[in-house]
């Protein structure tokens, strides 16, 4: 049974830093793309950033480009957001996602002075 979690969220203030943690179980590690995804109150969910778990390809969302860094530890199936310079605009629900299927539990990041 494919499992993600995602953790690490948080109250930070705007510029601060935060690092979310994706930790998965289930699938063959190497094989899959895992993507970042939020969403803020009253919007639609979307994409953040992705990383392809097999040649380390990323991608990023425009607006996040320079301020998220996205990574992967593959001893311990986890894959991280580190996020800086943070925004009032980057507050929602941060997810997890591999393949474009399987969803894991979000965790909140909300950005706030």
């Amino acid at each position: 049974e494919v499992q993600l979690q995602a953790s690490g969220g948080g109250l930070v203030q705007p510029g601060g830093s935060l690092r979310l943690s994706c930790t998965t179980s289930g699938f063959s590690f190497d094989d899959y793309t895992v993507g970042w995804f939020r969403q803020a109150p009253g919007e639609e969910r979307e994409g953040v950033s992705c990383i392809s778990l097999s040649d380390g390809t990323t991608d990023y969302k425009d607006s996040v480009k320079g301020r998220f860094t996205v990574s992967v530890d593959n001893a311990k199936n986890t894959v991280y957001l580190e996020m800086n310079s943070l925004k009032p605009e980057d507050t929602a629900v941060y997810y997890c996602n591999a393949q474009g299927t399987y969803w894991g539990q979000g965790t909140l990041v909300t950005v706030s002075s």
